[in-house]
């Protein structure tokens, strides 16, 4: 009985400290819920993630910032794909700036890649475990330099990942050896990492590796429901996962399937993203976690989930010219500059996006994500840079 009483009496300590916390740090974040003026969220997000790469001692991007802390240390992952982001911003507006950054990221990536070609799991650290997830993303980046500079600067580091991505792989397609020891088991998500490998094979002309890509999309479709949802989707909860890794997976089936003219896994994302149509609220929320029978389990809003919701619905608007899709991906954007906060005083959470809103719900809480910032401005350029005639 003493045992028992010690571990309610910590738990409610607990419990009361995070209630101090939140209300102490939560205020920190306050968007003005009436300003939705695309241009000025954009530039806001771009700038949070530059200052964000120039505020470490590498080129990498800071993982984030908790409220009322510094910058954390750069993160391999994500830097990444925001490379990715900056390279294709560039060619939108035409600012080398952003390609310099990008270049740099890109540069920062293959100085630290480990001896085996993998890229490390989890922030810059001096003592690195590969991560299949992460090598994925820095193939995106590395594959959008090649695609925009030529292959002479960053071929040889993009086939030695994408060549240890091959090794890794098991012959029904899956990953289970090399997967990140931060992850669990339900990684389905990965096949966002095989979108990496399937860029790096179109820029270097590998068919071997857009064939690896594909194989790990097939075995992906053998663990999507008939309703779209996906088992073993979640490094935390599979039973009710976060819309993150949901959307990295529609992510991964429709840029695969785009790449190689694949219409089956183009149709398995979009019956996930017309699933979420369902779940779309008048104001543009979305549930941070759903279940199988995609029933929304949480109150809050994983916010980089809806960004990437987002962005899938303007692609599948752009295939298929379905209203329905850019109605859904402006309604969410409007949520999502509505809850950031672009007037903050302190620049470390100027234009940075938080995991979740409320800012305390259980994604990333009370901290800015730079992959929650790099969705926003994925989402909010996919609406700005469209073909007018698009979205009519």
């Amino acid at each position: 009985m003493i045992g028992l009483a010690k571990k309610v009496a910590r738990r409610v300590r607990s419990e009361w400290n995070r209630d101090v916390e939140r209300r102490h740090l939560a205020p920190l974040y306050s968007p003005d819920l009436n300003n939705l003026d695309l241009d000025m969220h954009l530039t806001a997000a771009v700038d949070w993630l530059k200052r964000a790469q120039d505020s470490g001692e590498d080129r990498g991007v800071s993982y984030g910032v908790r409220f009322g802390s510094d910058f954390d240390v750069s993160y391999p992952e994500t830097t990444g794909y925001i490379c990715k982001t900056f390279v294709k911003l560039s060619e939108q507006t035409a600012q080398s700036e952003l390609l310099e950054r990008a270049v740099e990221m890109g540069q920062w990536e293959a100085d630290i890649q480990m001896p085996e070609g993998a890229v490390m799991g989890g922030k810059f650290n001096l003592e690195p475990t590969p991560a299949v997830f992460n090598t994925g993303m820095v193939l995106l980046g590395w594959s959008a330099l090649i695609s925009r500079l030529g292959s002479d600067r960053f071929a040889s580091c993009t086939s030695r990942a994408a060549d240890w991505l091959v090794r890794m792989q098991e012959p029904d397609g899956n990953w289970i050896r090399g997967n990140s020891e931060y992850a669990g088991k339900a990684t389905i998500y990965n096949v966002k990492a095989a979108w990496g490998l399937c860029e790096a094979g179109v820029v270097l002309g590998r068919k071997d590796y857009v064939e690896a890509a594909i194989r790990n999309a097939e075995f992906c479709l053998t663990r999507q429901n008939s309703n779209g949802w996906y088992r073993d989707c979640c490094l935390s909860d599979p039973e009710r996962p976060l819309l993150h890794t949901t959307a990295y997976t529609m992510q991964g089936l429709l840029e695969i399937g785009r790449l190689t003219g694949r219409k089956d896994l183009v149709e398995a994302a979009r019956k996930t993203a017309d699933a979420q149509l369902s779940l779309l609220r008048d104001d543009g929320f979305l549930p941070g976690r759903q279940d199988a029978a995609f029933r929304g389990t949480v109150d809050w809003c994983c916010l980089t989930g809806s960004a990437q919701t987002s962005s899938v619905w303007s692609a599948l608007h752009a295939l298929t010219r379905e209203d329905k899709y850019r109605r859904a991906a402006d309604k969410v954007n409007r949520y999502l500059m509505a809850h950031h906060d672009i007037r903050n005083p302190d620049s470390r959470l100027r234009g940075g996006v938080p995991g979740a809103w409320p800012v305390w719900g259980d994604y990333g809480a009370l901290t800015i994500l730079n992959w929650a910032t790099k969705y926003l401005v994925d989402a909010l350029s996919a609406q700005k840079y469209s073909d007018p005639g698009e979205r009519k």
